[in-house]
């Protein structure tokens, strides 16, 4: 069985943990803090309940945070549903309503162009305190990939 996305990152932090992990514009982080915001973002997605098969969607642009996202939903052993943010409404809301969300990974800045959802909704942006306080240790899962091909 292939290792996931994660494993490699969990991977790198042993053998370069300050190299540069990621770039957007002016800003970077390092493999250590790319992990760690990772980490603490599953640990708050598995007390949310996210576990095996957990289907989480991301409606994130491009940033820190999708990158972040995607990793932390793959190390809570959930599954990850991207939701580009510049779709239409309206597939927005047929591409939730049909996979059938749990949670909604997004910023404060999206969700009133989203759709309803029954899904519990997680602004990244307004987590920070709640974020800080996380575990920055990898969570201890059996590993799984799911990442969905949508």
């Amino acid at each position: 069985m292939g290792r996931g996305p994660h494993e490699f990152i969990e991977d790198q932090v042993e053998r370069t943990p300050d190299a540069v992990s990621l770039v957007f514009g002016l800003e970077q982080i390092s493999y250590r803090e790319l992990n760690c915001r990772a980490n603490r973002l599953a640990h708050l997605l598995l007390d949310q309940g996210v576990g095996a098969e957990t289907l989480v969607g991301a409606c994130l642009d491009r940033s820190f945070d999708s990158v972040i996202s995607l990793l932390a939903i793959l190390k809570s052993g959930g599954t990850y549903l991207p939701l580009d943010p510049r779709f239409p409404k309206e597939r927005l809301a047929f591409m939730m309503a049909d996979s059938e969300i749990a949670i909604l990974l997004t910023h404060s800045s999206k969700r009133e162009t989203l759709p309803e959802t029954t899904a519990r909704v997680i602004l990244l942006d307004r987590e920070g305190e709640t974020l800080s306080k996380s575990p920055t240790t990898n969570p201890s899962l059996p590993k799984t990939r799911n990442i969905s091909p949508i």
